[in-house]
């Protein structure tokens, strides 16, 4: 039986051509890269310094605040230097460490700790202290995270399973190659938020990682309230709004965060990570990760060290056969386009594609808006794209509010379906970026005439001065 599922969506080509591709490990890089912040929030403040000799997983960069997470060496080596680089999050510090020395081995203990044996504060420090973020592709601190307001009524820990992305096939093969550590890891963190009901949703497409989870929860007989369920195949199924609907029938308030619809969401990746922490005290320097693309010449799922450069998975992964019109960290929907091959992989990094130019479509400009509504005929959450897009295009930001566009979860959805191939979610983050400038300039005063003043007439203005 299948839950039902959100409104809108779409279903775009899937392209998972790794899907039965099991993991393989890449090679050790010999120069790591490894950004100082890889999450949401603060970067991390460095531990060393150039010479500094590290051992692989050793701490090497410590969360700054609360909104931030710890960074770990994933090889052994020297300290070369510190310096700034391009990252996927922007330009930022980058701890540059030449490999070499003795490797770890990660064994699970002799005697395996029960989960009961663990205190929730053990395991939120446990969390906190292996840097583990969000694997979707979000990457927000995870003890955070698991850690929701006590007036929250948070009852139901949901474990997104549905890997919507086009290309990505790594969470289906994760569910597949290690469910009962899975299952473990939504223990662990059910004990952290304190609920007794998981459901973790999985994708029609994926009725074999399903069973392989099913089948462990069966021999693992936990004593918590833990379902799978199918999913039927949609993009974006894997946002937490559209999951939470999708299994629960809650709706998350207008500009509000999935705890005030009394759930969390984790990712199936996430919560393997959880298990390698509590259990095994590994902390978060590696990750599975889809590397696929017409280009690459031996696509699959791989096991990559953050750190590692783009150039040196390619070269591991038996090189391009051509120079790459489009470069995405994550999926071809909700990635992240890069252009320097010197940025390197880090912990939400959870694809690399490498595209040509027949993968990319390099036609015609987008044209006018032809006011079709095939764009709010897919929205998931009911926006009009159409009309936010027009009035940033308008320069027109004092419309934009009542269209709502914070409530956007840039999915895609509405551009994939233009005819008029319009950037919709560029045009829509543009204005949520107006919006914030506009507030902020207006911080210094709190009279509603001044804000609407800045906000209508100042910003207009410098915004048509920018495009004259």
């Amino acid at each position: 039986m299948f839950f039902s599922a959100f409104p809108g969506g779409i279903h775009p080509p899937e392209n998972k051509h790794t899907k039965k591709s099991g993991f393989s490990n890449l090679p050790v890089p010999p120069i790591c890269y490894i950004p100082l912040k890889q999450h949401i929030g603060a970067p991390a403040l460095p531990l060393v310094k150039p010479g500094d000799i590290v051992e692989e997983g050793q701490l090497i960069g410590e969360a700054s605040e609360a909104l931030s997470a710890n960074v770990h060496s994933s090889v052994p080596g020297s300290v070369v230097e510190i310096k700034e680089m391009p990252t996927v999050f922007g330009a930022g510090s980058v701890v540059v460490i030449e490999s070499g020395g003795s490797f770890n081995t990660s064994q699970p203990p002799a005697q395996p700790p029960n989960v009961e044996d663990f205190t929730k504060d053990e395991i939120l420090k446990a969390v906190h202290t292996a840097g583990i973020v969000g694997l979707g592709g979000a990457s927000f601190p995870t003890a955070v995270k698991l850690s929701p307001p006590q007036d929250s009524n948070v009852d139901t820990f949901l474990v997104n399973g549905s890997e919507c992305e086009p290309y990505l096939t790594a969470d289906d093969m994760l569910m597949n190659t290690f469910p009962s550590e899975i299952i473990t890891g939504v223990r662990l963190a059910m004990r952290a938020i304190g609920v007794n009901k998981a459901i973790i949703g999985v994708e029609d497409n994926k009725s074999g990682a399903a069973a392989a989870l099913k089948k462990a929860l069966k021999e693992l007989n936990p004593p918590e309230d833990i379902s799978v369920k199918l999913l039927r195949t949609k993009y974006p199924q894997g946002a937490e709004k559209q999951l939470i609907y999708s299994l629960t029938k809650r709706k998350v308030p207008a500009g509000g965060l999935p705890f005030m619809a009394g759930v969390i969401v984790q990712n199936v990746s996430t919560v393997f990570a959880i298990h390698g922490a509590v259990l095994m005290n590994k902390p978060l320097y590696e990750r599975y990760a889809t590397v696929s693309g017409s280009l690459v010449r031996n696509p699959g799922n791989y096991k990559i060290r953050a750190g590692t450069s783009l150039r040196d998975v390619a070269e591991s992964c038996g090189g391009l056969t051509g120079d790459p019109a489009k470069i995405i960290i994550g999926g071809p929907m909700c990635g992240i386009s890069v252009t320097d091959m010197s940025v390197s992989v880090v912990k939400s990094t959870s694809g690399i594609l490498f595209l040509s130019k027949d993968d990319v479509y390099t036609g015609r400009d987008y044209a006018p808006c032809i006011r079709c509504g095939h764009c709010v005929s897919v929205c998931p959450i009911g926006l009009l794209p159409c009309d936010v897009a027009r009035a940033a295009e308008k320069f027109r930001f004092d419309l934009i509010n009542a269209l709502h566009p914070f409530d956007c979860v840039m999915c895609g959805s509405c551009a994939f379906r233009c005819p008029s191939l319009r950037p919709l979610p560029h045009f829509i983050m543009e204005a949520r970026e107006r919006i914030i400038k506009a507030k902020q300039a207006a911080t210094d005063s709190s009279s509603l005439e001044t804000y609407h003043s800045r906000y209508g007439e100042h910003i207009n203005k410098e915004e048509r001065a920018d495009h004259a």
